[in-house]
C-alpha cells in the first residue's frame, strides 16, 4: 500500500536552504514499509505546534496530508505495524518556522526556535537535526544575516534538572552522551554552575571540561570562580580541577593550586573539615577544628576534630550521631584539652587539663513508653578555656537528665524513673538525684455502680487517687558528699458534688514518709574569749535509723463562676466577656510537734532553755509541720476576654478571641495562730496582645505594722500608721516584639537562607552542634527588614521596709536592614541599679550576593574584641573564607 504524494510546494518558499537540501525534499512520498519506525506523526505548520513520535507495537494514526487546514485520514483500527526503532517514549517536537521529516533517511530537521522533548530531556535551539538511526541530535544557533557575528537561539539542553548552554551541541538521547562547544551549565538544585570551551559528556553523570570555570555565583560575570585547564565533573558527587586559579572579580590569585576537589553532594557527606585560623592571648597562633567527617550511611555519622596552639597546647573532639526516623535518635560527644598559658619559667604559668562528655538519646520504645536522656558532664574550666559560644561562656550551670516513662491505660497507672544532675560551673558544686521513681494511679470511684438506673448518689462521687515517689539525692560541695534518700506516699480522697450554682469539694489527704536517717542535736558547752562567758555550740549529727512520718489533713472548698457580657458591636468588637471565679476553702492540720507523735525532739541550752527541733529537717521531703492550722482561704480570679466581629465584606473572615487581662487575688486567715492570723494579700496579673506585647506582675501586701528595726509586729497597720496595706514584695516584667513583614522574591516565594540548603532532614530535629567553623552564629535573615525585641524586669523587696532591695534590668535586640544588602544588629542588657552594661554586642552583616560579610564587636566586658569574616554562602564551599579577629574572647 502506498500513501499518496504530499504536495508541499506552497510552503517551500518559507523553508531555509541548508546546502541544497530544501528543494530536494519539498515533495516526498511515504510508504508503509518506510514508516514502520514511526508510531505517531502529528504536524501543524501554519502556526507553532507539536509533533509526537512514538514506537509501540502498532501504528494507529498516520497523517494523510500536511496542507494547512486539511483533515487527516486515519488508518483502520485493525491495521497494525511492528516497530523496530529503539525509541521507547514519545518525542515531542516544535518549530516556529518549519519542520522536515525525511522518511528514507529516518531524519528530522527543525528550523526556527526548535523545541524537542524526550523523557526528561528538553532541547531548544535555532536549528535542530535529529537522526533516528544513530539517535544523535545536532543543534546550532542561527545568524540574523551574513554580517552577524553572534549567533542567536543557541542550544539550551535541560537534562534531569541540569541545564547546558553552548554555541553548538551534539547529543545522543539514548546513551545520553554529548559534546558541547563554548558551553555553560547550571545545576539549580546545587546553585552551582560550570562552563568551558568544550564539554564532553561521556555518561549520564560524568563530564570532561576543557578550560573550565566553576562558580556558585549566578551573575553573568561571576564575582569569584575557579578556573582550570582541565576539569572533571561527576554530578552530585564532586568536581576535580587540575592547575586551578582562584579568581576574584576577574583578577586571579597569583599562585595556582595544583588541584582542587569541590564536593557537589547535597546534605551530609564524608570529607575533611576545613580548619579555622586565629590567635589566642598567651597561647599563640591557633589551628582549630581541623578534622574529618564520616557519613557512614543515612542513619549515622562521625566527626573527629582537633585544635592546636603554637604556645598553648592542644584539644581533641569527637562526635557520633545516629537517627532512625520514628524510632530513636541521639549523639555522643566527647572532648579533651590540655591547655597551658605562658612559659614554664613565668610566675603566672598555668597548665590545665579539661574534658567534656555529652550523651543525648531519645527513643520511643512502645506506643505507651519512651526513654529520653540528655546528659552533660564537664570539668569546671572547660567552657572558659575551650568554648567560643557567648551563651556557653556566660552560662553558670549545667543540667542533665534521663527519664524512662511508661503507662498502662487499662488500669490508669503510670511509672517514671529518672536521673537528674545540676552542676554549678563557678563553684564546682553538684546536686544529683539517682534514682527518682514515681508511680501514680489515676482517680477511681470505688462506690460507683457499674450500671446506674437513676441519678448518682452522693457517695458515688467519692474518688480516690494514689501516688508514690522515691528519691535519692547526692549533694557534693567543699564539705564533701552528702546523701539523703526517702520514699513518699500520698493518698487523697475527695468528692465534688454540685449544689445549685456551687461546686462543693470535701477532701481528706494522707501522707506517709519513709526515711533511713534522722538528725540528733546536742549542746557542747565552752568558754568565750575572756574565759568567763559560757558559750553553747549546737552539734548536729546524722543517725541511721528507719523512721516513718505519717500526717493527714482535712479540707472543704466551694467555688462558682459568674459571667458578665457586653456586646458593643462597634469598632470591630463583637463582645467583651468578664468571668469572675470566686472560691473559698477551709483546711485543718493538727499539731504534729506534740510529743505523742514523736516527730520532734529537744535539747537543753546551758541556761536551762529547751529548744524543740524537727528530727527530719534535713530529709528530702521534710518532716511534719509544727503547730495546729485551721486556715480559711479566699481567692478570686478574673478573666477579661474580647471577641472580634466578622468582616461581612470578606467571606474568609473569622471571629477571633483575644485574652485581654487575667487578674487573680487571694488572702487566708489562720484561726489557730496566736497572732498575725492574716496572711499577706497576693495579687497577680498578666496580659498578652497577640505575639507583640506581654505583661505580667505580682505583688504582696501585709496588714501588719513594723517596729524601728523593720521587723513585722502583731499590730495592724491601720491602727499604727493609719494605712490598710503595706507593700512587701513587687515584681513586674514586660516584653515587646515587633517585626516587619517578610520580604518576598519576584516569584512570590519568601527568601530562604542559603546556609540551610542541603541539610539532611533526618538529623534536623537533633539539637546538636554542626561543624561550620570556629565561631558558631545564627546567619542573618535578610527576609525580615527589621526586628525589635525589648524586655524589662523589675523587682522590689520590702519585707524590711527600712532596707528595700531592688533589681531592674533592660534587655534589647534590634535588627534592621539599612539597605536590602546591609543588616545592622545590636544586643545588650543594661543593669539599671548598677548602671552598667552586661555583654553588649554589635553585629554588621553585608550580603555580597554569593558572599557574606560579618563583623562582630564586643565593645566592653571580659570578652571584649572584634571579629571580621567574609565567606562564601554556598554550603559546599562554606570553608572558603577570610577571617580576622583581635582579642575576641581573648580575655579568658
Amino acid at each position: 500500500m502506498t500513501i499518496p504524494y504530499l504536495h508541499l510546494k506552497k510552503f517551500a518558499r518559507r523553508w531555509p536552504t541548508l546546502k541544497g537540501a530544501g528543494a530536494q525534499y519539498s515533495v516526498f512520498s511515504l510508504k508503509l514499509s518506510n514508516i514502520r519506525q514511526l508510531v505517531l506523526l502529528l504536524l501543524t505548520l501554519s502556526v507553532p505546534g507539536f509533533a509526537s513520535f512514538q514506537a509501540p507495537d502498532s501504528l494507529s494514526r498516520v497523517p494523510d496530508s500536511l496542507k494547512t487546514g486539511t483533515d487527516t485520514t486515519l488508518l483502520k483500527k485493525n491495521e497494525t505495524v511492528k516497530s523496530k526503532t529503539d525509541i521507547d517514549s514519545v518525542v515531542y517536537t516544535k518549530a516556529n518556522d518549519s519542520l522536515f521529516f525525511f522518511v528514507q533517511e529516518k531524519k528530522m530537521s527543525l528550523y526556527g526556535s526548535g523545541d524537542l522533548r524526550y523523557k526528561e530531556t528538553n532541547l531548544k535551539s535555532g536549528n535542530i537535526q535529529v537522526d533516528f538511526v544513530t539517535k544523535n541530535v545536532d543543534a546550532i544557533g542561527v545568524y540574523k544575516d551574513s554580517s552577524s557575528k553572534e549567533a542567536q537561539e543557541t542550544p539550551v539542553l535541560v537534562d534531569k534538572g541540569e541545564e547546558y548552554r553552548g554555541t553548538r551541541m551534539r547529543y545522543n538521547f539514548k546513551t545520553t552522551r554529548g559534546f558541547i562547544t563554548f558551553a555553560a551549565t547550571k545545576n539549580k538544585a546545587e546553585e552551582a554552575a560550570y562552563s568551558g570551551a568544550k564539554i564532553n559528556k561521556i555518561d549520564k553523570s560524568t563530564f570532561f571540561v576543557e578550560n573550565g570555570i566553576y562558580t556558585t555565583c549566578d551573575e553573568k560575570d561571576p564575582h569569584y570562580c575557579f578556573v582550570a585547564t582541565e576539569m572533571k565533573v561527576i554530578q552530585k558527587e564532586q568536581m576535580v580541577g587540575k592547575w586551578v586559579w582562584l579568581t576574584f572579580g576577574g583578577v586571579p590569585f597569583p599562585i595556582p593550586l595544583p588541584f582542587v576537589v569541590v564536593p557537589l553532594q547535597s546534605g551530609r557527606r564524608s570529607g575533611l573539615i576545613a580548619p579555622a585560623y586565629g590567635e589566642r592571648e598567651n597561647m599563640g597562633k591557633s589551628f582549630t577544628h581541623f578534622g574529618y567527617f564520616w557519613a557512614m550511611n543515612d542513619y549515622m555519622d562521625l566527626a573527629l576534630t582537633g585544635d592546636y596552639y603554637t604556645k598553648g597546647g592542644y584539644g581533641l573532639q569527637s562526635r557520633y550521631r545516629y537517627s532512625s526516623r520514628y524510632n530513636y535518635s541521639g549523639y555522643f560527644q566527647g572532648s579533651f584539652s590540655r591547655i597551658h598559658q605562658g612559659e614554664t619559667s613565668d610566675p603566672d604559668y598555668t597548665k590545665q587539663q579539661d574534658w567534656q562528655l555529652d550523651l543525648v538519646h531519645s527513643q520511643t520504645l512502645t506506643p505507651s513508653s519512651r526513654f529520653d536522656a540528655n546528659l552533660h558532664f564537664m570539668t569546671q574550666n572547660y567552657y572558659k578555656l575551650n568554648s567560643t559560644s557567648y551563651s556557653d561562656i556566660l552560662n553558670n550551670e549545667i543540667n542533665s537528665s534521663a527519664t524512662y516513662f511508661t503507662q498502662w491505660e487499662e488500669s490508669g497507672t503510670s511509672l517514671s524513673m529518672s536521673y537528674s544532675r545540676r552542676q554549678i560551673i563557678a563553684s564546682g558544686h553538684s546536686d544529683e538525684t539517682l534514682p527518682a521513681i514515681s508511680f501514680s494511679k489515676s482517680q477511681v470511684y470505688p462506690f460507683k455502680r457499674s450500671k446506674a438506673v437513676d441519678d448518682e448518689k452522693w457517695y458515688e462521687l467519692i474518688g480516690i487517687n494514689y501516688s508514690a515517689n522515691l528519691q535519692n539525692n547526692r549533694k557534693k560541695d567543699e564539705t564533701g558528699l552528702a546523701i539523703r534518700g526517702g520514699i513518699q506516699h500520698n493518698l487523697n480522697m475527695g468528692a465534688s458534688p454540685k449544689m445549685g450554682y456551687f461546686n462543693i469539694a470535701p477532701s481528706i489527704s494522707y501522707r506517709e514518709l519513709w526515711y533511713n536517717k534522722r538528725v540528733v542535736k546536742r549542746v557542747v558547752r565552752g568558754f568565750g574569749s575572756n574565759d568567763s562567758t559560757v558559750v553553747d555550740s549546737v552539734i548536729t549529727d546524722d543517725m541511721n535509723q528507719l523512721n516513718f512520718v505519717r500526717t493527714y489533713g482535712l479540707g472543704v472548698s466551694a467555688s462558682t463562676k459568674v459571667y458578665g457580657i457586653v456586646q458593643p458591636q462597634f469598632a470591630g468588637i463583637a463582645a467583651i466577656r468578664h468571668i469572675f471565679s470566686p472560691s473559698i476553702s477551709y483546711n485543718f492540720t493538727p499539731d504534729f510537734s506534740k510529743s505523742k507523735w514523736n516527730y520532734y525532739d529537744e535539747y537543753t541550752k546551758s541556761d536551762g532553755t529547751k529548744v524543740k527541733y524537727n528530727k527530719f529537717e534535713r530529709e528530702i521531703y521534710g518532716g511534719a509541720s509544727s503547730g495546729e492550722s485551721q486556715t480559711m482561704s479566699f481567692n478570686m480570679s478574673n478573666a477579661f476576654e474580647m471577641k472580634t466581629m466578622v468582616d461581612p465584606r470578606d467571606t474568609t473572615s473569622k471571629e477571633n478571641k483575644i485574652q485581654l487581662l487575667n487578674l487573680d487575688g487571694g488572702v487566708s486567715y489562720n484561726f489557730s495562730a496566736d497572732s498575725n492570723r492574716f496572711s499577706d494579700v497576693n495579687i497577680s496579673y498578666r496580659t498578652q496582645i497577640g505575639s507583640l506585647f506581654n505583661l505580667s506582675g505580682s505583688s504582696r501586701y501585709s496588714l501588719y505594722s513594723y517596729n524601728e528595726q523593720g521587723v513585722t509586729t502583731r499590730h495592724f497597720l491601720i491602727n499604727d500608721r493609719n494605712r490598710l496595706l503595706r507593700l512587701t514584695n513587687f515584681s513586674f516584667s514586660a516584653s515587646l516584639t515587633l517585626a516587619g513583614s517578610k520580604i518576598e522574591t519576584e516569584s512570590g516565594e519568601q527568601k530562604q537562607n542559603a546556609d540551610t540548603a542541603g541539610i539532611d532532614k533526618l538529623f534536623t530535629s537533633q539539637d546538636t552542634k554542626t561543624y561550620k567553623g570556629l565561631f558558631e552564629s545564627v546567619p542573618a535573615d535578610f527576609s525580615i527588614p527589621w526586628n525589635l525585641s525589648l524586655s524589662y524586669n523589675y523587682s522590689l523587696s520590702k519585707y524590711n521596709p527600712l532596707i528595700p532591695a531592688t533589681y531592674s534590668t533592660v534587655y534589647s535586640r534590634f535588627d534592621i536592614n539599612i539597605t536590602p544588602k546591609w543588616k545592622f544588629s545590636v544586643t545588650g542588657c543594661y543593669d539599671i541599679n548598677n548602671k552598667q552594661f552586661a555583654a553588649p554586642q554589635v553585629e554588621v552583616t553585608r550580603d555580597l550576593h554569593c558572599w557574606l560579610m560579618n563583623f562582630t564587636w564586643n565593645p566592653i566586658g571580659q570578652y571584649t574584641g572584634y571579629r571580621f569574616e567574609i565567606r562564601v554562602k554556598a554550603p559546599q564551599l562554606q570553608d572558603l573564607k577570610v577571617t580576622k579577629a583581635e582579642q575576641f574572647f581573648g580575655g579568658r
